[in-house]
């Protein structure tokens, strides 16, 4: 079973590789099975080229954990989105994760965002030319 403080240290790891840009070090954090159903693939590789992406074209962006549900072996957590401009009175971007953990590492995750400027979305992004 993985606990809130476990499950709480791995997403602050994961959300630090992004945030500093290294994202390399992500690799440990993810089993090599690891499923992203936002992407459709298995692995983190793609989830590495997705976010170089989203720094590509909004390098000042930065997620930033805001809650984080534990049931089992799953984690919801809900992230603040920085550094994107939005229209004055829009609401902040936001993620909604839900990650399944395997002995202390990421196996599998789903994911939705809101607030996103039009076109911006992470699922949108990784198709902008």
């Amino acid at each position: 079973m993985t606990t809130r403080e476990d499950a709480g240290a791995l997403v602050q790891r994961m959300q630090e590789c992004f945030n500093s840009r290294q994202f390399d070090q992500g690799d440990d954090l993810h089993t090599p099975g690891f499923f992203s159903h936002p992407l459709g693939t298995t692995g983190f590789e793609a989830g590495k080229e997705a976010w170089r992406a989203l720094t590509a074209r909004f390098p000042g962006m930065r997620v930033v954990a805001q809650d984080i549900l534990v049931d089992g072996d799953k984690a919801a957590v809900r992230s603040t989105v920085e550094g994107i401009a939005t229209p004055d009175g829009d609401a902040q971007p936001m993620l909604f994760e839900i990650f399944r953990i395997d002995d202390g590492r990421f196996a599998e995750m789903w994911g939705a965002s809101t607030g996103f400027p039009p076109s911006a979305s992470p699922e949108d992004v990784l198709n902008y030319p």
